[in-house]
């Protein structure tokens, strides 16, 4: 790849796979990946269906060349180009039960990855892909695309100096309506695949959404878990998968979290928050309205922190995350983008020669995907024990 003076003096190039007619997430990948014109989108992979897939490409700006019909094509058309006109990165937009097949793919022909949530069907295939990944040398990123937010990065910073003083709850819940009927049943894509226990995997709300409500607690505080107790139910008649759950997690530390995942709670769109306890204070962050951060001591009127890059109480890393100045309102393709430029610095400090860390990143990576597969099979097993005390521990989770 050309250099010059240790920086890449080109955008990084972009394959995009799943992402079709009628995808949601897909567009939000694209979307998110060239916001900071670090990064173009030239190829892809957009559907199972090859017919489907190359008549997705337009709506991309995808050349017809370059549209592929799988992943097996766009590798081995991809890998035969000059460095430096191949893509450097593939983002995977595509159902839970093909995340591992395609990384693996893509990882083995050295393709630096950026892979949707969950990372893969079950947990055995986590921990292949981890291992995988520890062999190889390209650069893998997960879209837990919430962590991207600056408050929740002013949070996790305010709480690893010590502000909050010991953390020692943790109350996160995603609250949604969308699945209160069985869209299933109606060609809904997007509710098809994520209640068939084929293609999403053990569970269904525990498994799309609860993931995220644990890794945004897990990313804040650092706490390591210890074990955790689940009841999962599913209340729509005839459906597969849960639709509502409760978890309670030990932490290695003593502290208590409850995990809440609902998409079946009427007028609720996407409410992910997260309310943490310490000894010296509490904070309350909502996605709905993430450009404030509820801060509050006894004895003290609360504080509410914005979204502000210049002013003097926002941290260095969550200042940073800002694009915007106050006011101007941040939000969810900001904070997914914050991901993808996080992962951006380890590819270019690859494609340079020089070293990155591949454990200890701001964005999410391999790691936190073996964990999160450990909190959904953690969380179905306790669920089948009727809701008993299970193991959850993690020997290479981040700290």
């Amino acid at each position: 790849m050309e250099t010059t003076n240790g920086a890449l003096n080109r955008k990084l190039k972009m394959a995009l796979i799943g992402g079709g007619q009628g995808s949601f997430i897909g567009r939000v990948h694209a979307t998110a990946a060239i916001l900071d014109n670090r990064a173009e989108l030239v190829a892809g992979a957009l559907s199972s269906n090859p017919e489907k897939a190359k008549a997705s490409a337009p709506a991309y700006d995808i050349k017809p060349d370059r549209a592929y019909g799988s992943v097996e094509e766009l590798v081995e058309k991809e890998r035969a180009l000059p460095e430096g006109e191949r893509v450097d990165f593939v983002s995977i937009a595509t159902p839970n039960h093909t995340h591992y097949p395609i990384a693996k793919t893509c990882l083995e022909a050295g393709f630096n990855v950026i892979c949707d949530k969950p990372m893969t069907f079950d947990l055995e295939e986590a921990e292949q892909l981890a291992k995988l990944v520890e062999q190889s040398e390209p650069v893998f990123a997960l879209s837990h695309n919430y962590t991207g937010y600056p408050l929740v990065r002013q949070a996790r910073e305010m709480i690893a100096s010590g502000m909050l003083g010991e953390i020692q709850a943790v109350r996160a819940n995603y609250i949604q309506g969308w699945l209160r009927t069985r869209l299933e049943d109606d060609e809904v894509k997007q509710a098809a695949w994520r209640t068939d226990p084929t293609k999403s995997g053990a569970a269904g709300a525990f498994g799309d959404i609860a993931t995220h409500a644990y890794n945004l607690g897990r990313f804040m505080t650092g706490l390591l878990p210890s074990q955790i107790a689940c009841n999962l139910k599913t209340f729509v008649d005839g459906r597969k998968l849960d639709d509502y759950g409760h978890a309670v997690i030990r932490y290695q530390n003593g502290a208590l979290g409850t995990v809440t995942a609902s998409q079946i709670s009427h007028g609720r769109e996407n409410d992910l928050s997260i309310e943490i306890d310490g000894t010296k204070g509490a904070l309350q962050w909502r996605q709905e309205n993430p450009n404030e951060m509820i801060v509050r001591k006894n004895g003290e009127p609360h504080a509410i922190y914005t979204r502000d890059p210049n002013a003097p109480f926002m941290m260095e890393t969550a200042a940073a995350s800002c694009r915007l100045p106050s006011g101007h309102p941040e939000a969810f393709f900001e904070a997914f983008a914050n991901v993808y430029r996080a992962a951006y610095d380890a590819m270019i400090a690859r494609a340079t020669g020089e070293a990155f860390e591949r454990t200890d990143t701001l964005y999410p990576n391999v790691y936190d995907g073996v964990e999160g597969m450990k909190f959904i099979s953690q969380s179905v097993a306790s669920n089948r024990e009727n809701g008993s005390w299970v193991d959850f521990a993690y020997e290479k989770a981040r700290r």
